[in-house]
């Protein structure tokens, strides 16, 4: 008898449907796995073992038993496997029947504990995504990993805690538990409020600028300046992710197995730091079995680089392609896997003139790379006096400026309905040329600058990207010569990096 059950391998973010066939014929009691499995597929039949013997079931005897994970060709990896080939012994042995065309529209995922519990595993929301595409209605997992599945609707989510559960469930002797999806809960993060940041009103302005838009900044300052605090209390007024958004990071933090048991659904815009002792592979990604890297776990989100100058050149260099393209591609031998990458990048440093380690050392950061920021802010000390103010009396707080980053956001998804674009910095040259007219005096004082200050195209498109945020903050449906001008200054002061 041939027992052919579905389960899934995760490729980059997303799951590719695997075929699960046991076959049991009379031979010596052997157990063998094929198909391109790693070791922990190689190790699925002691857990099996073991797992069918805790749960008062027999392991075959006196058969050669074959599992064959299909397409041969694809990698597989992981252990969540074990609970398909557990489940395909019980079928072809008998001990467990299941209608041919109930199998054929369920898919299954787990982990098995020798004592025949289901542990969590990674992966679980791109196979309930490929479940619902490929019209299978039954995704079958660990219980401590449904209530991911049961974000995707349109498929029907069964959890159980242990392979005995499961057994009853399918054979119809236990009803399957309600899952409840927790998608209302958010990771819980740490804000700094700008109403608590003392002076710094250009540097403030900017930030708002930067999170409206989603564009890249760079924070150049002396030490103890507020460099550092300016850029977490950026993640204050970052705009809400919605339900598509959310899902979209859900999927990569799932596949990287971050999702905290609590919080099935990432529903805060993800927030990353990054040590300039990082190497290149932990922020694109890679792997012989390519995972994310941290620009695609700060994707939708913020990848903040401090002391950017002690990044190596060679480091840096590697996110110019994600910051243009906004997804990164990683290729091995067996393929290509591409991850996405959408993120605002926020970065601070010390003046060279200020690094007392190397006091003439110029920063090892790329003209092309510099390019690709398009606001660069001097933080300057603040003043005793600006320190002693009451907060009332000197900041806005970060609650207010977060109702004008949404305003204007609004603005951007109405102006880009129908398109994938999402906000201003997104937008493409044709998009621009499209979505931002310029007026006669806007445009003689953007072509006067960008011959003065000797910009690049991307350069000059950036600099109109910003000029129409800056205009959407204002509520304005044209962009004006100040708009314009308040984006140069901006793109100017990289000048003195």
């Amino acid at each position: 008898m041939l027992a052919r059950l579905t389960s899934f391998a995760t490729v980059g973010i997303a799951a590719r449907k695997i075929d699960v066939e046991i076959a049991a014929p009379p031979g010596d009691g052997k157990m063998v796995i094929v198909g391109l499995g790693d070791t922990a597929v190689k190790e699925s039949e002691q857990r099996v073992r073991l797992a069918l013997r805790s749960s008062g079931c027999r392991f075959p005897t006196g058969r050669r038993i074959t599992v064959n994970l299909a397409p041969a060709n694809l990698r597989k990896a992981g252990p969540h496997y074990d609970l398909p080939i557990a489940v395909g012994l019980l079928l072809v042995t008998g001990a467990l029947d299941i209608p041919p065309e109930r199998l054929e529209s369920t898919a299954l995922l787990g982990e098995l504990a020798l004592d025949g519990s289901l542990r969590h595993i990674a992966g679980v929301l791109p196979a309930a995504i490929a479940c619902r595409n490929l019209g299978i209605q039954t995704l079958v997992v660990p219980a401590v990993d449904a209530a991911e599945g049961a974000l995707i609707e349109g498929i029907k989510v069964i959890g159980a805690c242990n392979l005995q559960e499961l057994m009853e469930i399918l054979s119809g002797a236990q009803s399957p538990r309600t899952i409840a999806s927790k998608a209302c809960i958010a990771l819980p993060i740490v804000e700094t409020d700008f109403g608590d940041i003392r002076g710094q009103h250009g540097a403030k302005r900017a930030l708002e600028i930067a999170a409206a838009g989603g564009h890249n900044v760079l924070l150049s300052g002396a030490p103890g300046t507020g460099k550092t605090l300016l850029a977490r209390a950026l993640r204050g007024i970052l705009p809400p992710m919605s339900t598509e958004e959310s899902i979209e990071v859900t999927r990569i933090y799932s596949v990287a197995n971050m999702l905290p048991e609590d919080a099935p659904l990432v529903a805060q815009r993800p927030f990353r730091v990054v040590h300039h002792t990082a190497s290149a592979v932990s922020i694109v990604g890679g792997g012989q079995m390519p995972g994310p890297g941290e620009i695609s776990l700060a994707h939708r989100g913020v990848l903040f680089l401090d002391e950017l100058a002690e990044f190596p050149p060679a480091v840096l260099d590697v996110l110019r392609q994600p910051l243009e393209d906004r997804t990164i591609t990683i290729t091995r031998a067996q393929g290509s896997v591409t991850f996405p990458a959408d993120f605002t990048l926020v970065a601070a440093m010390n003046p060279p003139d200020t690094d007392r380690s190397h006091p003439r050392r110029r920063p090892g950061i790329s003209a092309p790379l510099l390019d690709r920021i398009d606001l660069t802010i001097p933080v300057d000390p603040v003043d005793i006096a600006d320190l002693q103010k009451k907060p009332q009396l000197d900041a806005e707080a970060s609650e207010s400026i977060r109702h004008r980053v949404i305003g204007a956001l609004q603005r951007q998804q109405a102006r880009f309905s129908g398109q994938s674009t999402r906000t201003n910095a997104g937008m493409g040259v044709r998009e621009i040329d499209a979505l931002c007219p310029l007026r006669e005096d806007p445009a003689a004082l953007l072509r006067r600058a960008a011959e003065k200050l000797k910009l690049s195209a991307r350069a000059y498109h950036r600099t109109i990207k910003v000029a129409r945020t800056i205009a959407d903050l204002a509520g304005s449906e044209e962009i004006a010569t100040q708009h314009v001008a308040e984006a140069l200054q901006y793109r100017g002061g990289g000048e003195d990096v």
